[in-house]
């Protein structure tokens, strides 16, 4: 019986673990349960915030110093959301794609030494 019991309440925390945080809603200290959000981080959120929602994932990078397009994608793998939405990474403008890696030249014959022949 106790057992089960606990098995069940450490279900529910589980579950609590996993779920997502938005950052319009989140306090300091449920932003600083997502995995990459520290008090410094959670701070310049929560004031960024007293201005108004974000509106969106643009919206908090562009508001909040220190969050780039690499860190929102790492926060919202982590559970963080804005507007309930998870950080889908859009392409730049005018960005250049990687180049391929170029293939490798093909080996040259050997030729014949002409003592040889």
């Amino acid at each position: 019986m106790i057992r089960r019991l606990i098995t069940t309440l450490l279900a529910v925390f589980a579950l609590n673990a996993f779920a997502a945080v938005d950052a319009n809603q989140a306090s300091r200290a449920d932003l600083e349960t997502v995995k990459g959000i520290g008090t410094g981080l959670s701070g310049k959120i929560v004031e960024a915030r007293k201005a108004g929602s974000f509106k969106g994932w643009d919206d908090l990078i562009e508001r909040v110093g220190g969050i780039g397009a690499g860190s929102a994608a790492r926060l919202s793998q982590a559970g963080l959301t804005v507007e309930g939405s998870a950080y889908e990474a859009k392409a730049a403008a005018g960005v250049k794609p990687a180049k391929a890696a170029k293939p490798a030249k093909p080996a040259k014959p050997k030729q014949a030494n002409k003592s040889e022949a």
